[in-house]
């Protein structure tokens, strides 16, 4: 209520201060008298203005980027069905179609806790893989009396593998399925078409493939968005292994799409060497180079929905 009188208050000063400036520009009326007026009134406009806290919102389009997340989150009492498809690379040539003879998909359903924590699960079909995720927004990007330069979310997440071992003899503890990753997001929207962020990312895999594979991973992201037009935009995402933390044959992956909005959903498509959906996979187990054509075509499809009761402003 009491933001709602300030804003109230701010708009009437508006339209006096509308009214005073139209009687200035008329020759011979209240031209001397509401010189100081006007003055006065604008002065208390700018630092009213300047006193308002207005957070940046829409840095993205979605909650993710391409493979990983964006500094966004689903509001409160919103769940997003999320839909992800990663073809064959297109090297298989024309007998394949270019790789869409091949498919691996994930799909999750993200839920919206507050406005500035959400979790989600999913499953993919690579290494029939479960993971599950929260994300917590600590710094909100903001203009006015606190000026706040950059958004900051943490995102730690947990994956289960579940395929069959390869050896069915081979003894797997159930702990030795599991792989953990932590992530900070520092995002900024610079302008109402481009948004950058950065993700410093750590994993760790309770079971190396073999002894001399490090357990713990690091990794520095760096992702942005370029607006095109209204429901458009280009994105870019890299991850880069820091060197002595790298599963070796593994390269660091780079992805380029497009996000499309159209109404309640959101489809974005792109190209990519990374085969896997999961955290762990996409940053860390890739294989796949652009040089050699392991380039991948993929969409992943959000289509938004309200749980629980519609309440009226």
């Amino acid at each position: 209520m009491t933001s709602l009188k300030k804003v109230n208050k701010l708009t009437m000063k508006k339209i006096v201060l509308t009214f005073i400036t139209s009687a200035l520009m008329s020759p011979g009326i209240f031209a001397q008298d509401t010189t100081d007026i006007f003055k006065t009134l604008e002065n208390e406009l700018k630092t009213e203005e300047k006193d308002q806290k207005e957070y940046v919102t829409a840095a993205f389009k979605s909650t993710r980027l391409i493979n990983g997340h964006t500094i966004e989150n689903t509001a409160k009492g919103i769940m997003d069905l999320r839909i992800s498809h990663r073809f064959g690379t297109l090297n298989k040539g024309a007998y394949e179609l270019f790789g869409l003879d091949n498919a691996t998909m994930r799909f999750g359903f993200d839920f919206g806790l507050t406005n500035n924590l959400m979790a989600g699960i999913g499953r993919s079909t690579i290494e029939k893989t479960y993971d599950a995720f929260f994300k917590l927004k600590i710094l909100r990007q903001s203009t006015g009396k606190q000026q706040i330069p950059v958004s900051l979310s943490y995102v730690p997440t947990i994956a289960l593998k579940t395929v069959k071992p390869e050896d069915p003899d081979k003894k797997i503890y159930f702990a030795s399925r599991f792989f953990y990753t932590h992530q900070l997001i520092i995002g900024r929207k610079f302008s109402e078409g481009l948004s950058m962020q950065l993700m410093p990312s750590f994993i760790h895999r309770n079971l190396a493939t073999r002894v001399s594979d490090p357990n713990d991973i690091f990794a520095v992201g760096i992702g942005g968005r370029q607006k095109l037009t209204k429901r458009t935009s280009f994105n870019l995402e890299y991850y880069y292994q820091l060197p002595g933390h790298k599963l070796p044959g593994t390269t660091n992956t780079l992805s380029v799409g497009f996000d499309i909005e159209t109404g309640g959903h959101v489809f974005q498509l792109h190209f990519t060497n990374s085969e896997g959906m999961a955290e762990r996979q996409f940053i860390s187990e890739t294989k796949g180079s652009w040089d050699a054509g392991d380039i991948l075509f993929g969409f992943n499809i959000s289509r938004i929905f309200a749980l629980g009761k519609k309440h009226k402003n």
